[in-house]
Formats: structure tokens, C-alpha cells, sequence
């Protein structure tokens, strides 16, 4: 019988170190995304839709949960974070993003 479940190690937090123009911002219509910010800490997250977010401002190292990698991403980054993934981000400067979530990545 299979698992429904995907192993975490197939979750990956995917960075396009991008720093894109505002022609681009436009064209992906993310000023029209909502706003989300934080201050340094520590916070852990679960992912229950595809994320993609783009961030003004910021530095995170994100750990994913049950493994010893890292990802550091942080400002100009555009960044898509799997459905499903768990992972603790150590926010080191203050985190300003836009961010979406993709509905079309439900199971059904």
C-alpha cells in the first residue's frame, strides 16, 4: 500500500535570488498580494498550501523540520515553500514579504 504522506526530504524551499525589476513585480501582481511581517525570533511553521512570497526586507534561515539543512533567504528573494513542509525559520533581521498562497495545490 502507499503513502499518502510525501517524504520530507522531497520538500524542498525553492529561492530565485532574483532582486526582480518593478516591471516584473507588476507582472506577477504582487503589490496586490497581502503584506505579512515579523520580528527576529524563532517560529515554527507548517505549510498547509504552496506559499510564494516576496520579501522587502528581512533574514531567515529556514530549517526544515527532521533534517539538518538550512536555506537562508531574506530580502529581493522570491521564495516558494512547498504544501506540506514543516520547518522552523530563526528570523535574524525583521522580516517584511508579500505573500500568496496557491489554492490549486490541494490533494483534490
Amino acid at each position: 500500500m502507499e503513502s499518502e504522506q510525501q517524504p520530507m526530504a522531497n520538500l524542498r524551499i525553492v529561492v530565485e535570488r532574483i532582486n526582480p525589476s518593478d516591471s516584473r513585480l507588476s507582472e506577477l501582481g504582487i503589490k496586490s498580494w497581502p503584506k505579512w511581517g515579523c520580528p527576529p525570533g524563532k517560529f515554527s511553521l507548517k505549510f498547509d498550501a504552496e506559499e510564494t512570497c516576496y520579501f522587502l526586507r528581512g533574514k531567515v534561515n529556514a530549517y526544515t523540520r527532521g533534517s539538518s539543512d538550512s536555506v537562508e533567504f531574506g530580502a529581493g528573494d522570491l521564495v516558494t515553500i512547498p504544501k506540506g513542509l514543516s520547518c522552523t525559520w530563526d528570523v535574524t533581521v525583521a522580516v517584511d514579504k508579500y505573500y500568496k498562497f496557491d489554492s490549486s495545490s490541494s490533494s483534490f
